[in-house]
């Protein structure tokens, strides 16, 4: 049987959404944007095991806050580094002694800033790597006409090819562990990205493209909070 695992990365800074606060902690719909996604995995079918990867440096500010909301949703804590592939590396040397059998696990790797998706897609995605995909990643076609180029040479491109990609992205733990062994690419842009660069030529690409949900944003602006609010609402 599966044991099924989801590091939540919420290291980063928030410098795009503005103020000294990352959006993370940021209140929606009557408690810290971080605690909606916590409780979505908690709420799973699929029960992961949660690991949260935080900013050093707001540690203490989110036990001050989980004490203040009463929140108990059981979850380990580890540090973030300088990166994103950095922070995700550290969730999984934090998870490896929690693993007996990677053969036999799951891991999944959310953004911490996606907390409207459903547990039917969290259930389902774990569901997928249980019946034999090594990698499955949630994504929805573009609705937008795409231009691939620059500002002054550009060309339309089949917007029926193209794939918004989401998280939680999930996959056969031992594959995670020896991806994130490599050396970090600026070419890494997710987990997925990851995997295939180290996967090249050493097993034939397994990766499932799943249905993801048009509501599962990724809170990044200010105006991103007023549409989670009314979403969670």
């Amino acid at each position: 049987m599966e044991q099924n695992y989801v590091i939540i990365v919420a290291a980063g800074t928030g410098s795009r959404m503005g103020g000294n606060l990352p959006k993370q902690y940021i209140p929606i719909n009557g408690k810290p944007l971080l605690m909606h996604t916590l409780l979505k995995f908690h709420q799973a079918q699929s029960k992961p095991q949660i690991l949260l990867v935080l900013f050093s440096e707001m540690e203490s500010y989110w036990r001050e806050l989980c004490s203040e909301y009463d929140f108990h949703i059981p979850h380990i804590l580890c540090h973030g580094g300088a990166s994103r592939f950095q922070s995700v590396k550290n969730g999984l040397i934090a998870l490896r002694n929690s693993i007996p059998d990677p053969a036999n696990a799951i891991i999944a790797v959310h953004d911490a800033a996606r907390p409207l998706l459903t547990t039917q897609l969290i259930d389902a995605l774990y569901q997928e790597v249980a019946n034999g995909h090594h990698a499955v990643i949630p994504a929805v076609q573009s609705s937008s006409s795409v231009r691939f180029g620059n500002e002054n040479k550009s060309e339309a491109v089949d917007r029926n090819q193209v794939w918004l990609v989401q998280t939680p992205q999930v996959f056969q733990a031992d594959l995670l562990l020896k991806a994130y062994e490599q050396e970090e690419s600026a070419s890494f842009t997710d987990d997925a990205s990851v995997v295939e660069n180290w996967n090249e030529n050493k097993m034939s690409n397994n990766l499932l493209i799943f249905p993801g949900e048009h509501q599962n944003l990724k809170i990044t602006y200010q105006e991103d909070l007023a549409i989670a609010q009314l979403l969670l609402e």
